[in-house]
């Protein structure tokens, strides 16, 4: 697949042609076994590590009390020979296993940091191809550094994905004298670079970028394949090794290696993202229609018109909707004439009107409507939603309507994952969707143990009648522990919720800081501070924003952080990773739930009688607990079946778009 230059050991090998592998969709089985396993326990054989870990561990140490005995002269001697005899020897485990023990040591002498047992073992079944779950605070950013770098050394062009830009500098400017004292090169992948800038990054022994930035460019090269074939394919990417710097060229050189940083959230929740390629509508035609939509929604009926399906964010017309409809646009002309195109419109322009929900969806912010991640708690500026709902959102909130993207081309991250050579990833909470992991992407997942055992511990929950009762519950709590002296995290679903708690945490004379997707830009700062004594911080999420709530003088001694989860999650992870900010590397750390009856989540529920049966006082915290339960794990599958949902309409795609054929 590559075949090396030959004149400079560090010099990028010559790419052949593009490598990554064909589509694998999971096909009937695969989905009816993803079910079947998930009613087994998911702790079963895919989560389980392979016993040659240890071994593999037990080499890499060895190894490393050789290098550790070396000077610095000797060892930088040790650096280029060995990187010859990997490089030749290729991606072999007893190659692989070198290159970790040459990282880690290299590691030790430029930062002072040697990685532990634990860590080698992630680093190698990475290597292995699999995806870890470590603790949060365990180090995953060095356990990746180690696992890239020993790819890299053995030639093969590596890819490092996080969830934002800001990550990817990051942790490619941590561990970048570790590559450079190696003879590796490093590229990273930021907005506005120029696809000259983005070649040269490409070119890099690795790479670092967002999984938006990494995808787009793959996108964009499918684009400038077009309809190609091998041949000529093979002939362009040629001159790309060359370094040609023809515009019309690919950016990058292949998906051979990839290791995915927060992997839950890149391959699952963003899963359903569609990737985006488009041109641009005439915003005055998009205000007409959008502003004539919501004018016909609002004239309908909830319940003779129509039903809401609030856990599936769509609305449902009925028949005597469709009637009214039609009398409404009797003589009108445009998209109006057609029956199964004004139903469409309507349906969205109901869900815009009842389903999104300002604070919780999305933002105003400048005039603009701003999409709120609900995943992490962060504003996605430069996204929008398709198929008209971002025009119906902003003749709701009556801000400037823009134009609408027709897609030119399009794909999913799914397909995009799917297609390297090898995938690997880490993440903090993977054990719920394991088995998702294995059918869709072919990725076994293994469990890294911390390196001191977990002192988290978790207080009773407590469910309460209003959401009015539960602020005074979260406020009262906060009080105790504030007292004690150990900061407390305060975790809400949405914005509104974190300016809900907020405001009694103000009335109470609590003084505190917020981070949602309003202060997203103070971030830093906030998180910097939440581990001081006494201190308060108020959280929409705190996934993937890879920084650690580090504890401040005498924390530890009066029980370390407090986190307060005010509401459960659609998935269960992130309530996990929201509790992991506490306890992390062996400290001490406490959670506690307070929950409402009136909490969203409970709105998924098929059953309204239960929810109501569980106001009254003779019933106890157990059944009220599993009616909580019971929600959360039917909006789990709810998105597990959208995302299956989604691998068979890209499946579809594949035969239908011209810009994805000629390449397999």
């Amino acid at each position: 697949m590559l075949q090396p230059e030959g004149a400079a050991l560090g010099a990028a090998p010559r790419v052949r042609f593009y490598p990554e592998r064909r589509d694998r969709y999971p096909g009937w089985l695969d989905e009816r076994g993803q079910a079947a396993l998930g009613r087994l326990s998911r702790d079963a054989r895919l989560f389980a590590a392979p016993a040659t870990d240890r071994a593999g561990v037990a080499a890499v140490l060895r190894l490393g009390r050789r290098l550790a005995a070396l000077d610095d002269a000797a060892f930088d001697a040790e650096i280029v020979e060995t990187r010859a005899r990997i490089r030749r020897a290729g991606p072999t485990t007893s190659a692989l296993r070198e290159g970790v023990a040459l990282a880690r040591e290299a590691s030790a002498r430029t930062l002072g940091l040697r990685q532990r047992s634990v860590q080698i073992r992630g680093a190698l079944a990475m290597l292995d191809g699999r995806l870890i779950e470590m603790d949060t605070g365990e180090g995953k950013t060095i356990t990746a550094g180690l696992a890239a770098a020993a790819a890299a050394l053995a030639g093969t062009p590596t890819h490092v994905i996080t969830v934002n830009n800001y990550l990817a500098e990051r942790d490619a400017d941590t561990l970048r004298p570790v590559y450079e004292r190696l003879g590796l090169t490093l590229g990273v992948i930021l907005e506005d670079m120029s696809p000259q800038d983005r070649r040269a990054a490409y070119l890099c022994d690795l790479t670092y970028g967002s999984n938006t930035e990494m995808a787009f460019d793959y996108l964009r090269d499918r684009i400038t394949f077009g309809a190609e074939g091998p041949q000529a394919l093979r002939q362009r990417l040629a001159r790309v090794a060359s370094g040609s710097r023809d515009l019309s060229e690919p950016v990058m050189r292949g998906l051979h290696f990839a290791i995915v940083d927060e992997a839950d959230s890149v391959l699952v929740d963003e899963a359903k993202t569609p990737l985006i390629i488009s041109k641009q509508t005439d915003a005055a035609e998009e205000a007409a229609w959008a502003g004539r939509a919501l004018d016909l929604a609002r004239s309908l009926e909830k319940g003779p018109h129509y039903a809401l399906e609030a856990d599936e964010r769509r609305v449902r017309l009925k028949e005597a909707g469709r009637e009214r409809l039609t009398e409404l646009t009797e003589g009108e002309d445009g998209l109006w004439q057609s029956r199964i195109r004004r139903e469409e419109v309507i349906q969205q322009a109901l869900a815009a009107l009842f389903v999104f929900k300002r604070g919780e969806h999305y933002l105003v912010a400048d005039g603009k409507i701003e999409i709120v991640d609900e995943y992490t708690g962060r504003l996605q500026p430069d996204r929008s939603w398709s198929d008209g709902m971002h025009q119906l959102i902003e003749a709701k909130e009556e801000v400037e309507i823009t134009p609408q993207n027709i897609a030119v081309a399009r794909m999913t991250y799914q397909r995009l994952f799917r297609r390297y050579v090898k995938l690997a990833g880490m993440t903090g909470t993977a054990r719920e969707v394991t088995n998702e992991l294995w059918s869709v992407y072919g990725l076994k997942t293994s469990r890294i143990p911390p390196h001191k055992p977990s002192k988290l511990r978790y207080r009773v929950p407590r469910v309460h009648g209003s959401v009015e009762a539960k602020w005074r519950a979260v406020v009262a709590e906060t009080r105790t522990e504030a007292a004690r002296g150990r900061p407390v995290l305060i975790g809400t679903r949405s914005v509104s919720a974190s300016q809900a708690v907020s405001a009694a945490l103000s009335a109470a004379g609590f003084e505190h800081r917020v981070l949602n997707a309003e202060t997203d830009h103070e971030s830093a700062e906030i998180i910097a501070e939440a581990g001081q004594a006494g201190r308060i911080t108020v959280a929409t999420n705190m996934a993937g924003r890879g920084v650690d709530i580090a504890l401040g003088e005498g924390v530890r001694e009066a029980g370390g952080l407090h986190v307060i989860l005010t509401e459960r999650h659609d998935a269960g992870r992130i309530d996990r990773q929201l509790a992991g900010r506490a306890g992390r590397r062996g400290e001490p750390g406490t959670v506690g739930q307070h929950l409402s009856l009136a909490d969203p989540l409970l709105d998924a529920i098929s059953a309204p009688h239960l929810r109501v049966l569980s106001y009254l006082p003779l019933i106890g915290l157990g059944p009220r607990l599993k009616l909580f339960d019971r929600a959360q794990a039917r909006a789990e599958r709810i998105h597990a079946r959208m995302r299956r949902d989604l691998v068979r309409q890209d499946r579809r795609l594949n035969s239908m778009l011209s810009f994805t054929g000629g390449l397999e």
